[in-house]
């Protein structure tokens, strides 16, 4: 969609030359993406899972006293796992 609008030019020069944006229509872009998304996330969190208290309590094993809690460091059993998060290859 095509339309005009009133934008601070030097802000935006900042913003495009900060994150590296091939046009100014991404740099636009990405800043609507990014305050939706932000937006999207408080309200998650404001309003949860939609769980019951007794859902969120099933949802992940609970330790009990006598177990040690999980240390992960090169050599253990967590640190060979894969990570979700991981965004390239280790």
């Amino acid at each position: 969609m095509k339309m005009t609008m009133h934008i601070d030019e030097e802000l935006l020069d900042r913003v495009i030359a900060a994150h590296g944006f091939a046009s100014k229509t991404e740099a636009v872009e990405m800043a609507l993406r990014e305050m939706d998304r932000k937006h999207r996330l408080k309200e998650y969190f404001k309003n949860g899972l939609g769980w019951t208290k007794e859902e969120m309590k099933n949802a992940f094993p609970r330790r009990t006293s006598s177990s040690p809690p999980v240390r992960c460091g090169r050599e253990s059993p967590c640190s060979r796992q894969t990570n979700i998060f991981r965004t390239s290859p280790a």
